[in-house]
């Protein structure tokens, strides 16, 4: 079993059994909001990152850290669920948990994920007319936006939902006409 099937049949059970625990209290959202808010975290610390996934640590140190960073500023059931995955030594799979309780979100709500690579900053005009694009294509009741900049584009953005790509830059636009050409 490769590592990546391994860490999956891990992430996916705690993350289905976290939307349980949060679609029984009527508490989707705000479960999301918390675990977004972990993502947050850790992707602004290295430190923490190193930290939780640290086996030399001893759980009591990770439980008091986590409580220290994260109680009263995410709900009672999100704060147990960090002590479980301490407990069952899972925590070093938190990012992954988080992000799939994410995706199972976007799923039960109908949301398309949609990662925009732009040569500039997108206004917000702009950020509301690529929703509305995206919208048509999927059939989504709502669009979220990773928006990334990458100022090697020329012009134009990049859109992608999913495995579909819609390619809009210059820098593609210049590429087809020399495939063409060639």
């Amino acid at each position: 079993m490769t590592g990546q099937m391994a860490t999956a049949e891990i992430v996916e059970p705690y993350a289905k059994a976290l939307m349980a625990i949060a679609t029984e209290h009527d508490l989707v959202d705000a479960i999301g909001d918390n675990t977004a808010q972990i993502l947050d975290t850790l992707k602004s610390s290295e430190e923490l990152q190193q930290f939780i996934t640290n086996p030399i640590i001893k759980p009591a140190t990770k439980k008091a850290v986590l409580t220290q960073l994260f109680d009263g500023q995410v709900h009672d059931y999100t704060s147990r669920f960090l002590r479980l995955l301490v407990d069952r030594g899972r925590i070093l799979f938190l990012q992954e948990i988080c992000s799939q309780y994410q995706v199972l979100l976007r799923e039960l709500k109908n949301i398309a994920l949609a990662e925009v690579t732009s040569a500039v900053e997108l206004s917000n005009e702009q950020q509301e007319q690529v929703r509305d694009r995206i919208k048509g294509f999927t059939n989504a009741s709502d669009v979220e936006l990773e928006i990334n900049v990458d100022p090697t584009l020329l012009g134009g953005v990049i859109i992608r939902v999913g495995s579909q790509v819609l390619d809009v830059s210059l820098r593609g636009q210049l590429r087809r006409l020399a495939l063409s050409l060639s």
